[in-house]
């Protein structure tokens, strides 16, 4: 097996200074990190990892833990802090909680036993608020991602209410005023900011909003979604237009839609907070606000590395705009579609 002095040789620099790259204890310049770096490759160096951490009291590794690691924007964010984690020297360790109270718990616990060295935390629906304060009353550098909730913690997400309004207003200026949400469960924070942004959309524009509209329920499920949008297309008078709340609601609004004969945007408009995986491909094309998914992720990650370097520091939540993509789906023929602008 290899030794780092043998590293060493093969760099051309000190013993420590391969200490250095390896424990990330002082700054090395980029030319000198890469000889080093390629120099373990090539060599097949393998550190005492086990006796690096007790040297250090850490272990090089932080925790993920997200709510649906089957939703696409979950699976974005997980990149993102992949990708920053990696560049940092850490190795992630992720759990699916699935929207599952208790197996967030073991989640934590579980981490927390593998002494990770951060935790990142995208709740679950209806998430136990004494689990986050656990957390950091045991000194654990935490990030809450996506779903915001204690502002005495750091926390990323992405602005809600602000591109859920231009969603709706767009409608509305379509002539559409019977628009019904598909807004899943408001215990869920995003859930409710979109929920808000629907509703204020109304009032800017002066025009009466039926409640009967607003389709939530228990948890955020697409079979649930589904009957109720079924529900509410049977009605002598249905909606005009559908707006999801998110990529899990919207895909049971849309079945909905065919389950009762009708076409988009031919028969009914349809807008969605979030879109699919291979949205391009889906026809018609939808209307859709995309979450910076990524960034999410990779400012996440950021905030936790100072977090864990300066435990002191000044706790900050930071939001991220989604961005309009305005297709087909909405009623607009194709090529007359304007940029929908999103206030802030």
């Amino acid at each position: 097996m290899s030794t780092i002095t043998e590293v060493a040789r093969l760099a051309q620099v000190s013993v420590s200074t391969v200490s250095h790259v390896v424990n990330g204890t002082r700054p090395v310049s980029d030319a000198t990190r890469a000889r080093v770096m390629d120099a373990i490759a090539a060599s097949g160096y393998s550190p005492n990892l086990g006796a690096r951490a007790l040297r250090r009291a850490r272990t090089d590794s932080i925790g993920l833990i997200v709510s649906d690691t089957g939703q696409p924007v979950f699976a974005d964010m997980i990149r993102g802090v992949e990708h920053e984690a990696r560049a940092a020297g850490f190795t992630l360790l992720l759990a699916n909680s699935a929207e599952d109270r208790e197996l967030e718990r073991a989640s934590v616990r579980a981490l927390r036993e593998r002494r990770v060295d951060g935790l990142l935390l995208a709740q679950v629906s209806g998430s136990d608020a004494r689990l986050v304060e656990s957390i950091t009353d045991d000194a654990l550098p935490l990030v809450l991602i996506d779903r915001l909730s204690s502002p005495g913690v750091d926390q990323v997400g992405v602005e809600n209410a602000a591109p859920m309004r231009a969603l709706v207003r767009h409608l509305l200026e379509l002539g559409h005023r019977r628009i019904a949400l598909v807004g899943g469960d408001p215990v869920v924070p995003t859930i409710a900011e979109r929920h808000r942004g629907f509703v204020e959309a109304f009032a800017e524009a002066g025009v009466e909003l039926d409640p009967d509209l607003l389709l939530t329920a228990e948890g955020v499920h697409q079979d649930q979604s589904r009957a109720a949008v079924r529900r509410v297309l049977r009605r002598a008078d249905r909606p005009s237009a559908l707006v999801g709340a998110g990529m899990v609601l919207s895909m049971g609004a849309l079945q909905a839609v065919g389950d009762v004969g009708l076409s988009i945007p031919n028969d009914i408009a349809f807008v969605t907070f979030d879109e699919p995986a291979y949205a391009d491909v889906f026809r018609p094309r939808l209307t859709s606000a995309v979450q910076p998914a990524f960034d999410v992720g990779r400012q996440g990650m950021r905030l936790l590395l100072r977090r864990i370097r300066q435990r002191d520091a000044e706790v900050r939540t930071v939001r991220l705009m989604p961005r309009i993509v305005h297709r087909e789906s909405c009623g607009c023929p194709p090529g007359t579609a304007t940029e929908l602008e999103v206030d802030a």
